[in-house]
């Protein structure tokens, strides 16, 4: 099996070089090539890494078996974007190996694991949706107005105004300061 390491650290006085060394040896127990190593001096939280982003192009195009990565925080500390990386990766049947987890999900017990990791996941996204929904209905019965604040009448008037005048929508929003989309709602 084809096999990617990804290592990351955070300043540029901190060194990647234990990580590879441990998931090198890692890789030799499992009988698998390291064919990339893959290196970002980054924080965990940028959603853009160019060495993650090559990674993950790799695995898109199937050119690699399995993900080698020393810890789960080292590929990200956000939680979607953590699903959204450890989806794209299980969607291409590659592998992923989590060295400090045991997670190895080219097995069936890491199979499993990653099988429960998804379920907590959408639970986790499930409950996120429900709050959002429970604060909603709330500020709706506080009588709080929810969305954009409506258009005066007196820039509606103007609006239409400058519109039979001939002016085209984009001037008339620039003009009036309200969005192009807005203009034209309101002028059809």
């Amino acid at each position: 099996m084809k096999a990617a390491i990804y290592a990351r650290v955070s300043t540029a006085d901190q060194t990647t070089d234990n990580q590879i060394l441990e998931l090198e040896k890692a890789a030799q127990r499992q009988g698998w090539t390291v064919d990339r190593v893959y290196t970002d001096t980054i924080s965990g939280a940028a959603t853009k890494r160019p060495e993650l982003d090559a990674l993950m192009t790799a695995v898109m195009r199937k050119e690699i078996d399995v993900v080698m990565v020393w810890d789960v925080s080292r590929l990200g500390r956000s939680l979607q974007h953590l699903i959204t990386l450890l989806s794209d990766i299980h969607s291409k049947d590659v592998g992923l190996y989590l060295h400090q987890q045991g997670v190895d999900t080219t097995t069936p017990s890491g199979k499993a694991m990653f099988s429960m990791m998804g379920v907590f996941a959408e639970f986790e996204r499930s409950m996120i949706q429900e709050r959002v929904k429970a604060g909603l209905a709330r500020a709706r019965a506080q009588g709080k107005r929810l969305g954009r604040p409506p258009v005066p009448p007196i820039k509606i008037a103007k609006v239409k105004a400058l519109r039979e005048q001939g002016q085209s929508i984009r001037k008339i929003a620039k003009r009036v300061g309200i969005s192009h989309g807005k203009v034209q709602s309101l002028v059809a």
